[in-house]
């Protein structure tokens, strides 16, 4: 499989070229550029979420450690006294970062549920909705970051399996096909429990009429900035 870096670097350099181009043709602003950059780069490390021993995992339970966090902060300030604060995020902090990343491991497999296109599909939803209905961005820049994050997501998968294939000795390793498939069919009870949380999240997506629109103005603008 490809490595942390190859991951990291691959997907950043395709979102700064996505990123950059739907900025000169118009599709967002310069400041709205920067968070799509950043998801494409954070969905190329996503999948590996699943490897206990990864630097994607403590990257990813660092960054929702925080995140969390900032959330409980903002929540909670007014509500309780600083020292009473202090202790309520500490422990935010290291119930995500430290107990949510132990079970996190104990019930996730590598190579599993997480590489998979319906969990590429899944994350690309929940950014969606989270970017309309909590950070109440307009429709279409909430797709476009959803997509972002799926982007990434898809590139990991492929230079996965393009790592599987080992052009000097012309053969294909084991590990081929297990990266970028559908479902994860060794455990279809996570996939199905996946597909459901997806259906669910359909009353706080966009309208779709707004996807629709951005993508027709992608494909009709692309030929244009090339």
């Amino acid at each position: 499989m490809a490595n942390f870096h190859t991951h990291l670097g691959v997907a950043s350099a395709v979102g700064a070229v996505g990123a950059y181009g739907g900025w000169q043709t118009g599709l967002w602003s310069a400041a709205q550029a920067l968070p799509l950059l950043a998801l494409v780069a954070f969905g190329g490390i996503l999948p590996d979420i699943d490897s206990d021993h990864s630097r994607a995992i403590r990257l990813i339970f660092n960054l929702f450690a925080v995140l969390a966090v900032v959330g409980g902060a903002l929540l909670l300030q007014g509500r309780l006294t600083p020292g009473e604060l202090l202790m309520a995020c500490g422990g935010l902090y290291v119930g995500v970062r430290h107990l949510a990343g132990a079970i996190f491991k104990r019930f996730t497999v590598h190579r599993g549920i997480w590489h998979s296109l319906l969990a590429a599909a899944w994350c690309g939803l929940v950014t969606t909705a989270l970017s309309y209905r909590l950070l109440a961005q307009e429709a279409s820049l909430a797709w476009a970051q959803g997509l972002a994050l799926l982007l990434g997501c898809v590139i990991h998968l492929l230079l996965d399996e393009l790592y599987s294939v080992d052009l000097v000795g012309a053969r294909i390793k084991r590990s081929f096909g297990s990266a970028l498939k559908l479902c994860d069919l060794r455990e279809p009870g996570n996939s199905a429990l996946m597909l459901l949380l997806a259906v669910g999240l359909l009353p706080w997506l966009p309208p779709w009429p707004s996807l629709i629109e951005l993508l027709g103005q992608s494909a009709y603008l692309l030929p244009r900035w090339q």
